[in-house]
């Protein structure tokens, strides 16, 4: 075994106060569990191989996240989460998998399939390029699968249509601290109020992607 690629998905999708215990648990299985079973007996199986060989093996590991693990859509707490889990898990994997040779990465696909179809909707049905198409997708999972990308390993990439952006990982934009060892209430949140929240946009008032 050379290549692992994880892609099962199922979507309960309902309001956050609405949303039963049966409807999260799913969607966590399938997606979070489901990546992380695989994944972890792909890791035993690399490991083993590469003490067996005492050297390193030829590993690559390609996971399904989405874009709505980023930025948590409205009625999608579950798939959210769920898909936010699996960018983690690959991070972790990569870290702990890339001395035995074995590259972890993950994308996030917008493609037409029987999941989101009603989204979507149909292909078109002109000669054009379609954006959505899921052969797009495929492309980047042969590099990634590839020797080629023995170099690429912890990284996170959109594919939509012919175009691959990679996303870096969260940075610091601000900070502050206290002006002696401790914080009082009252300071801190003065402090929060001007320094670290001035112009920042909360959740609600940012368009939906």
């Amino acid at each position: 075994m050379g290549i692992v690629v994880n892609n099962a998905g199922i979507t309960r999708d309902r309001m956050l106060f609405n949303m039963s215990d049966e409807e999260w648990d799913a969607v966590i299985a399938v997606h979070l569990r489901g990546h992380f079973l695989l994944t972890r007996n792909a890791a035993a199986y690399w490991r083993a191989k590469a003490k067996e060989s005492g050297g390193p093996v030829y590993g690559r590991i390609v996971n399904t996240s989405s874009e709505a693990g980023l930025v948590g859509p409205v009625g999608q707490a579950n798939y959210a989460a769920a898909k936010a889990g699996i960018t983690a898990l690959t991070l972790s994997a990569a870290r702990a998998l890339g001395r035995y040779g074995v590259c972890a990465n993950v994308i996030c696909p917008r493609a037409r399939t029987a999941m989101t179809a009603e989204v979507f909707g149909e292909a078109p049905e002109t000669a054009e390029i379609d954006p959505l198409s899921p052969d797009h997708v495929v492309t980047l999972v042969r590099f990634l699968a590839s020797p080629a990308a023995e170099a690429v390993n912890g990284q996170l990439f959109i594919v939509y249509g012919p175009r691959v952006t990679l996303v870096a990982a969260p940075t610091v934009e601000r900070q502050f601290a206290a002006d002696g060892p401790a914080w009082t209430p009252t300071r801190s949140a003065r402090r929060c109020t001007t320094t670290l929240l001035g112009g920042i946009r909360s959740a609600t008032s940012r368009r939906p992607a």
